[in-house]
């Protein structure tokens, strides 16, 4: 499995970026896939993910801005941001974890910064 990320970029704060990751390889449309960010001297974090059950789950500091979408016909999943802050400046990791009979499988991309600023 790889994972190609894009859309990263500089925007100000209030504004919007969409984040796009491409999966390419033996993924299911029930492979939990979601979205990481580290920010510079911080520990990497758990932004949105789209669990095996299909919930969305986000981190509180995002809930109300971000949302993330899946098209499993062309097995993506894109992260639209709204009203950006400047502490969302980080780089963004689209993740799939995928369980094939009793093994699990962890994938990363590459990142994407995102850099919030005016």
């Amino acid at each position: 499995v790889q994972l190609q990320a894009s859309g990263g970029g500089l925007v100000q704060p209030g504004g919007s970026l969409r984040l796009s990751c491409a999966a390419s390889g033996s993924i299911f449309s029930n492979d939990e896939m979601g979205w990481y960010r580290q920010a510079p001297g911080k520990q990497r974090e758990a932004v949105a993910v789209i669990t095996s059950g299909g919930d969305r789950n986000y981190v509180d500091s995002v809930k109300g801005r971000f949302t993330m979408s899946r098209d499993n016909a062309k097995n993506t999943v894109d992260l639209q941001m709204n009203s950006l802050k400047p502490e969302g400046t980080a780089v963004y990791y689209c993740n799939a974890v995928l369980w094939r009979a009793t093994r699990r499988y962890e994938y990363w991309g590459q990142g994407t910064q995102v850099t919030v600023s005016s």
